[in-house]
């Protein structure tokens, strides 16, 4: 399973999973330092709940998301007809 690092606040970082769901995390209970940003590669355990001792950044996996996010900005940019906005 993956999880992005939204945002760290104070001991906690808020993490968000791969079916979009957020959760909160205390930052020493990783095995890694994290940053906004981050995305990390955690096992599941058989009930299927985050087995953090197993988490570990996934540049690779961030760089496949970062790309998928610029070619679909790309694509909207190709379909905005340009000019002002009129309401």
């Amino acid at each position: 399973m993956f999880y992005s690092v939204d945002r760290l606040e104070r001991a906690v970082a808020v993490l968000v999973g791969g079916d979009g769901v957020g959760l909160d995390v205390l930052k020493k209970t990783l095995p890694v330092k994290v940053r906004e940003g981050v995305v990390l590669r955690v096992r599941l355990h058989a009930d299927g709940k985050p087995d953090w001792s197993s988490a570990t950044i996934d540049d690779g996996e961030r760089e496949r998301r970062l790309q998928e996010a610029r070619d679909r900005l790309e694509r909207l940019r190709g379909t905005d007809p340009g000019g002002d906005v009129v309401l």
